[in-house]
């Protein structure tokens, strides 16, 4: 192969569409932008316009309520996980396993909001857990191995009158 017999693949390179070069182009008058009005000027086009027709985004009911404002953000990580980290030497089961603790040993990038512990995999070590909350299942298999999971998480308010 020399030099000069380089060439892109074929359709990799795409020839400019010449518009506005007369009725023998076909992409003369208009410039393929149909009639006047709004939608043949350059810039500004309403989005989502129907013609007057209620726009789609406005028949549809409004739905659902997103508390970014208060709602926390939480590290997840599974029991595997820290089993693994146990395994590899990076967390002491003998002391207490915190977000502090995780993020030293590798486990999390930065502690946020605190920790959600998750049930799947394995946990073999006797550990003492302390997260801000944890699933039913990662709790039991904590207690199986001997350990305790210590949650961390404010207890919810319950909407009764007291008697």
């Amino acid at each position: 192969m020399k030099l000069h017999e380089l060439a892109d693949r074929p359709g990799a390179r795409k020839t400019r569409k010449r518009i506005g070069r007369g009725i023998g182009s076909g992409k003369g008058k208009t410039g393929g932008r149909g009639g006047k009005g709004q939608t043949a000027r350059s810039g500004k086009r309403i989005k989502g316009f129907e013609g007057g027709q209620m726009p789609l985004h406005r028949r549809l009911p409004k739905r659902g309520f997103r508390n970014t404002a208060f709602a926390r953000k939480l590290n997840e990580i599974n029991l595997g996980r820290v089993q693994q980290a146990i395994d590899a030497g990076r967390l002491d089961p003998a002391a207490t396993i915190d977000a502090a603790a995780m993020v030293k040993a590798g486990l999390l990038r930065r502690a946020k909001d605190g920790v959600r512990l998750l049930g799947d995999g394995e946990i073999k070590a006797k550990v003492a857990l302390a997260v801000f909350g944890a699933s039913k299942s990662a709790v039991a298999a904590v207690e199986k191995a001997g350990g305790s999971v210590q949650i961390l998480a404010p207890k919810a308010e319950t909407s009764g009158q007291a008697a």
